[in-house]
C-alpha cells in the first residue's frame, strides 16, 4: 500500500511527545514491517487544537486526490487534540484512507465516545447528501414540467462523458425563474446537469440579466427567492 508519513510535536513541545526526528525514525521503521510505500514524509510544528496547519492541508491534498491509502501517526493526537482531532480523522475516513497509529500497533483505535461522534458526523454527512440530491431531483421534476423545455439538449459536448462547464446560459436561469424556483433549487437543478454553480452565482446573474434588459422591471434589493 501507499501512505504518508505524518509527524507533528506541539509549540512549545510537551515532555511527553517525541521529537520529530525520532516520530519519523520510528515510522519510516514501521512502514518497511507494514509493506508501506512512503511517498512523503510530513512534518510540522504546531498546536493540536488549531486547524489551520500547513502540514495537515498536504496530508489532505494527498487523500482526496486518491494517491495514498494510509497515514502513518505515532498516536492520535499527533493528528490533532479535541475536537480537532476528530474533524481530522472524520475527514481522513470520509475519503476513504485508513489510519495506522504506531501507539495502537496497527489501524487507529479510540474510545467509544469517539467513535459515536464520528458516526453521528457521517450520519451528518449522510443527511446532507440526501438533502441535495432531493433539492436536485425536485428542482428537475419542475423544471421538466413543461414537455417543450429540454435544457440538457443544449449542453455542449454531449455524449462525451462528463461535463465541466465554466459558463451558464442564462436562458436556462430565466427559465427556471419563470417557473417559481428559488435560486437554490436553480443551483441545484444546474448542478444536476453538469454545471458548476453555486446559489449567489445564479442569483448575480440573474440581477445582470434583469438590470441589462430593457423590457423586464428590476428585482428589488431584498429578494432572496
Amino acid at each position: 500500500m501507499k501512505g504518508i508519513i505524518y509527524a507533528r510535536v506541539s509549540i512549545p513541545q510537551t515532555k511527553k511527545e517525541m521529537d520529530i526526528e525520532e516520530q519519523v525514525k520510528v515510522l519510516k521503521n514501521w512502514s518497511n514491517i507494514l509493506s508501506c510505500k512512503v511517498q512523503e514524509v510530513i512534518t510540522e510544528r504546531h498546536s493540536g487544537f488549531d486547524l489551520d496547519r500547513k502540514g495537515l492541508f498536504r496530508l489532505l491534498d494527498w487523500v482526496r486526490k486518491k494517491e495514498i491509502e494510509a497515514v502513518l501517526v505515532p498516536n492520535d493526537t499527533c493528528l490533532g487534540k479535541g475536537e480537532a482531532k476528530l474533524a481530522v480523522i472524520h475527514q481522513l475516513f470520509q475519503s476513504g484512507c485508513d489510519i495506522y497509529s504506531f501507539q495502537s500497533g496497527g489501524k487507529l483505535e479510540l474510545r467509544a465516545d469517539e467513535w459515536t461522534m464520528l458516526s453521528l458526523l457521517s450520519k451528518s454527512d449522510e443527511l446532507r447528501k440526501n438533502w441535495k440530491r432531493y433539492k436536485i431531483s425536485q428542482g428537475m421534476r419542475r423544471a421538466i414540467s413543461e414537455k417543450d423545455y429540454s435544457p440538457q439538449m443544449n449542453l455542449a459536448n454531449r455524449g462525451r462523458g462528463k461535463r465541466t462547464k465554466k459558463s451558464i446560459p442564462i436562458e436556462h436561469i430565466v427559465s427556471l425563474k419563470e417557473k417559481k424556483l428559488t435560486f437554490e433549487e436553480i443551483a441545484a437543478t444546474l448542478q444536476g446537469w453538469g454545471y458548476h454553480i453555486s446559489r449567489s452565482t445564479v442569483h448575480r446573474r440573474y440581477r445582470e440579466w434583469i438590470a441589462s434588459s430593457a423590457t423586464l422591471k428590476p428585482v428589488e434589493e431584498t429578494d432572496e427567492n
